[in-house]
C-alpha cells in the first residue's frame, strides 16, 4: 500500500501499546463456529487474518470465562477456565498462538469488582457468618428497621443491597444481585485474584482491561451517598439520582491499581493495564499513578460522552492534553459495548467517516470497536428480543445495550456469514447485505477501506503515531490540528457541517507546500498545493502532509 511516506528505521523506541491500535472484539457477536448463534473463540481465530489485514495491533476480548450469563459473562464463576459456550482452554491457546504469529496482541477483560453469586467463593461466603471466606465479600447488618445498611444504588436500578435470609445480613452488589462485590481489603481474597491474573499471563496474554476499575474499593464506614442536584428522571437512569461519592473512586483504589501494575511489570514492561473509566477530569489522571506506577491507559471515553460538535470536542481535547502528566500517554475511545455506536450518534454516514479520521489521527492510542470500521449503526431490537438486563430491570434504559452488540456482518450468505444457525442471538440490521465486510471490500471508497487506509498511514508515519498534537484556531463547524515529529508534519481538518467550509491557515503553515494523503471521501488526488486557504467539502475530513 502506498502510504505517501517512505519507511524509516529511525523510529521512537516506544512500547507496542503506544504505537498500536486496539480493537474491541465483542466475542458473542464476532463469529460463530459451531452453529449455536453465539460467537466463540474458534470463530474469532478464523477471522484473525482479516484483523491483520485491517491493520489493528491488539484485540481486547470481553469475558469468556464460565458464567451463568446473567450479565453476558461479567458474572463469573471461574477466572481460570473457558465457558463451554465459547470453547476450551486449548481453543484459547490456539487463538493466542495464531494471533502472535500474525503480529496481534491479546488483551483480556478481567472483572475484579465482583463475581457471580454462583462462584464457589461466594457460595462459601454465604454459607455461614463464621466461614473463613465470609469477608471476601461485603456483608452488613440491616438497620434497626430492617432496611439496607445505606442508600447506595445499583447501576442496574434499585438498592445495591440484597438480603440473605439464611445468614440474616445484606450483601453489596454494585450491579445485579447475581454479581456480589468482592472485598479488596481482605488480603487472602486479593492474593487469590492475583493468582488468576498470573494464570492468564503465564498463557501468553499481553495485558488486561480492568472492568469498572473505579469501583474496586468502597468507603469502610458505608456512609450514605448525597443526592445528585442535577438529576433529571426524564433523561437519566435511576442510579444517577445520587452522587456515588462513597461507593466509587475511593482514594485507596490507587494503591490497588499500583499492585496490579507491579504484577504485570513482572512479566515485562510491555504488559498493558487498561482501566475502564468514565471520568473526564483530574480523577482520570490519578489512575496513571504516582510517576506512572498505575494503569498505562486509564480509558479515556469522554469522546463518547461529549456532544458531536467541533468546538466542544476541540475544547475537551485541549483540556485533556493539558491535564496529562508529563509521563502519561493519552488514549481515545469512540465506541464500546456499553454505549450507542458512533454511526448512530453522529447521524449522517459521512460523519461516521469523519469520526474515524478523528479517532485515528489524535495523539495517543485509539481503541476501535468492532463493526465501526464498516460504519455499522445501532440495530433496533424488537421488545420480545431484548436480552440486556439493564433494559429489563430499568425501563428508562429503552432497548439497553443490545442495539450496539449485534452480529458482525461478513458476507452475503445467510445471517451475514456470522452463524449457520437459523437465528443469531441478536437480530441483524434490515439492510445488512449492503453493509457487509465482503461488499465493502469490493468498493474502493468504502468505510472499510477508509479505516484500513487510516490505520496503515498511522502505522507508517511517526508523526501520526507519536508526534505532538497542536490545535489550530477555528470557528463554527471546523476542527483542525497538526501532528508533528521531527521533520514530519501532518495537518488534519474536519468539517462537521453539510456545507463546504474554508479554513484560513496560520501564517506558519501557509509557507509550507502540502499534499493530500487522504480525504474521507477517498477521491482527492495527492497533488501538491499551497496558499493561505484550504477548502473542505461538506462532511469531509482531510489528512495532508506538510513539507
Amino acid at each position: 500500500m502506498d502510504t505517501g511516506y517512505e519507511d524509516t528505521a529511525r523510529r521512537p523506541a516506544l512500547p507496542w501499546w503506544q504505537t498500536g491500535v486496539l480493537y474491541e472484539c465483542y466475542l458473542r457477536s464476532f463469529q460463530d463456529s459451531n452453529g449455536d448463534g453465539v460467537g466463540d473463540l474458534a470463530g474469532l481465530r478464523r477471522r484473525l487474518p482479516y484483523l491483520a489485514w485491517l491493520g489493528v495491533d491488539a484485540l481486547w476480548l470481553p469475558p469468556f470465562y464460565p458464567s451463568p450469563q446473567a450479565d453476558f459473562g461479567y458474572d463469573i464463576t471461574d477466572w481460570t477456565a473457558v465457558d463451554p459456550r465459547f470453547g476450551t482452554l486449548e481453543a484459547f491457546d490456539a487463538l493466542v498462538a495464531d494471533a502472535h504469529r500474525l503480529g496481534l496482541r491479546i488483551v483480556l477483560d478481567i472483572v475484579p469488582n465482583h463475581t457471580s453469586d454462583q462462584h464457589p467463593w461466594f457460595q462459601a461466603s454465604r454459607s455461614s457468618r463464621t466461614h473463613p471466606q465470609r469477608n471476601w465479600y461485603l456483608w452488613c447488618d440491616a438497620k434497626p428497621d430492617g432496611s439496607p445498611p445505606n442508600n447506595w444504588l445499583s447501576a442496574f436500578g434499585g438498592s445495591a443491597w440484597a438480603w440473605d435470609a439464611p445468614t440474616q445480613q445484606y450483601y453489596y452488589h454494585a450491579f445485579l444481585p447475581q454479581q456480589p462485590d468482592l472485598n479488596w481489603r481482605h488480603p487472602a481474597m486479593a492474593q487469590a485474584f492475583f493468582a488468576a491474573m498470573r494464570f492468564w499471563l503465564d498463557r501468553g496474554v499481553d495485558g488486561f482491561r480492568v472492568d469498572v476499575m473505579w469501583h474496586l474499593l468502597k468507603d469502610a464506614q458505608y456512609r450514605d451517598n448525597p443526592p445528585n442536584p442535577h438529576y433529571d428522571p426524564r433523561t437519566m437512569p435511576s442510579n444517577d439520582m445520587q452522587l456515588a461519592l462513597y461507593n466509587t473512586d475511593h482514594p485507596d483504589v490507587h494503591h490497588l491499581v499500583a499492585r496490579m501494575r507491579a504484577l504485570l511489570n513482572a512479566y515485562g514492561e510491555d504488559c498493558l493495564l487498561i482501566g475502564e473509566m468514565y471520568f473526564g477530569d483530574d480523577r482520570l489522571m490519578r489512575y496513571y499513578g504516582a510517576h506512572g506506577a498505575g494503569a498505562q491507559m486509564p480509558h479515556n471515553q469522554m469522546l463518547i460522552l461529549t456532544p458531536w460538535d467541533p468546538q466542544a470536542i476541540g475544547a475537551y481535547i485541549r483540556r485533556y492534553e493539558a491535564m496529562l502528566p508529563a509521563f502519561a500517554w493519552p488514549n481515545w475511545v469512540l465506541g464500546n459495548h456499553d454505549k450507542p455506536r458512533i454511526a448512530t450518534r453522529v447521524g449522517r454516514p459521512a460523519q461516521a467517516r469523519l469520526a474515524m479520521m478523528l479517532l485515528l489521527t489524535l495523539r495517543g492510542t485509539p481503541t476501535l470497536y468492532y463493526g465501526d470500521e464498516l460504519g455499522l449503526p445501532n440495530v433496533p431490537i424488537p421488545p420480545a428480543q431484548i436480552q440486556d438486563p439493564f433494559a429489563q430491570r430499568d425501563p428508562g434504559r429503552g432497548q439497553g445495550r443490545d442495539p450496539q452488540r449485534t452480529p458482525m456482518l461478513w458476507d452475503h450468505t445467510p445471517q451475514a456469514g456470522f452463524t449457520t444457525a437459523a437465528r443469531p442471538w441478536l437480530p441483524l440490521h434490515a439492510d445488512w447485505p449492503q453493509r457487509t465486510m465482503e461488499a465493502q471490500r469490493q468498493e474502493p471508497t468504502s468505510m472499510l477501506h477508509l479505516t484500513r487506509r487510516l490505520l496503515h498511514l498511522r502505522r507508517a508515519d511517526p508523526a501520526l503515531q507519536a508526534g505532538a498534537w497542536t490545535p489550530i484556531a477555528t470557528q463554527g463547524p471546523l476542527l483542525a490540528y497538526t501532528r508533528e515529529q521531527g521533520e514530519r508534519r501532518c495537518l488534519i481538518v474536519l468539517n462537521f457541517a453539510p456545507e463546504p467550509q474554508e479554513l484560513v491557515l496560520p501564517a506558519a503553515l501557509r509557507r509550507r507546500p502540502r499534499r493530500c494523503l487522504l480525504s474521507t471521501w477517498m477521491d482527492r488526488a495527492p497533488v501538491a498545493e499551497g496558499g493561505p486557504r484550504l477548502t473542505v467539502r461538506s462532511d469531509e475530513g482531510v489528512l495532508l502532509r506538510l513539507r
